[in-house]
């Protein structure tokens, strides 16, 4: 019973000691619920700046994406000027990593005063528009057949709710590699009809 209660104790502090210094420590991109059902939720997303690049022509065990990203951000652009780490990593499903973009968000603040513009090759500024999207969110290591199911599931909750899909899948990571794979967060996102486009086809 002791070492049983010792062990709770340490689980619990290693819990709150991730929760405070790994996934709240960085700015998360905004977004309103607009309904919460389990897991899966709808949400109103605004425009997103975002700094990009995919893995086109290269092996899947030579993907470098996230370092080409992080580089931009520790100060590979125009202006030598680092930019804050945001989350979550926005990324395609892993059904195509051979060919799949990687994104991560522009902090506010730094959309609001000047983007970097990026030196380094394959790394691009582009806007994320803004929208309602159907979300389904897991924890675990996010993979091929964790990615699926989750995907799965989203689209037979969008099934029953009659929700429309407007745009490809996409999966969304908010955690450092490290991170115990029940601590982590993981989403896959559909966007939906914009609500007055589903208006105007019931007239």
């Amino acid at each position: 019973m002791i070492y049983s209660a010792i062990a709770a104790v340490l689980v619990v502090l290693f819990y709150f000691g991730w929760k405070f210094t790994a996934r709240n420590a960085y700015e998360s991109a905004r977004y309103t619920v607009i309904e919460t059902d389990g897991p899966c939720e709808i949400r109103e997303y605004p425009d997103l700046m975002l700094v990009s690049t995919d893995s086109k022509a290269q092996p899947v065990d030579q993907d470098g994406r996230f370092m080409r990203l992080f580089r931009y951000i520790d100060g590979a652009n125009q202006q030598e000027q680092k930019v804050s780490m945001t989350t979550p990593v926005f990324m395609d499903p892993e059904t195509q990593p051979s060919d799949g973009q990687m994104s991560f968000v522009i902090p506010q603040q730094t959309a609001a005063q000047g983007i970097p513009i990026p030196t380094g090759e394959n790394v691009r500024i582009e806007q994320r528009a803004g929208g309602r999207f159907a979300v389904y969110r897991f924890s675990g290591r996010m993979n091929q057949a964790t990615t699926a199911k989750a995907a799965e599931k989203l689209r037979d909750w969008m099934k029953r709710k009659g929700l429309n899909q407007a745009g490809s899948l996409e999966t969304a990571g908010y955690d450092p590699p490290w991170t115990p794979g029940p601590f982590r967060r993981n989403e896959v996102l559909i966007r939906l009809e914009n609500p007055a486009d589903m208006d105007s086809d019931k007239q």
